[in-house]
């Protein structure tokens, strides 16, 4: 049997408004991701999950009760460490960072993460997981990573992506 991810990114922020890198730095939900947290409660209260999960840090702890749910946390489900990058938009990034961003498997945030450490925690997390349907809220960076395992896809603030893992 197979392992079904119910992946929720966490509503949005005033930094992702901004188009600011969030990283690890621990900013709270804004009004708006508020509103989109808790307007998942309905959708995701007709499903039977085996368990739910959050990363630690507050945008996904806050869209996961907003969203009427008690998730375990877990620190693997966190989003990259962007270090020295956190706070930034694109536009304040050099072009050589833009390029590597793009790139993103090779990349590694200066102070920060590389995006094969972030990948080996979030797989480790996955493969630990029993079989089953798992509701998980999380980062856009994480979804990013693992919908590369099938079609890659960006999930907006707030938005449920579901991906199959055997």
């Amino acid at each position: 049997m197979s392992r079904r991810l119910w992946l929720v990114r966490h509503g949005e922020t005033d930094w992702s408004a901004a188009g600011r890198f969030n990283g690890w730095t621990d900013i709270p939900l804004n009004m708006h991701g508020r509103q989109q947290a808790s307007s998942l409660a309905g959708e995701l209260s007709e499903r039977r999950f085996v368990t739910a999960w959050s990363s630690d840090l507050y945008r996904t702890t806050e869209t996961a009760r907003l969203a009427d749910t008690e998730p375990v946390l877990d620190r693997r489900l966190r989003e990259l460490d962007f270090g020295m990058l956190e706070g930034r938009t694109w536009a304040e990034l050099s072009r050589s960072t833009r390029a590597a961003l793009i790139d993103f498997d090779a990349f590694t945030a200066p102070g920060g993460e590389s995006v094969v450490a972030m990948r080996d925690r979030v797989l480790e997390f996955v493969h630990a997981l029993p079989a089953g349907d798992h509701l998980v809220f999380t980062h856009g960076g994480v979804i990013r990573l693992l919908s590369r395992e099938g079609i890659e896809r960006v999930a907006g603030p707030g938005e449920v992506v579901v991906l199959e893992f055997h």
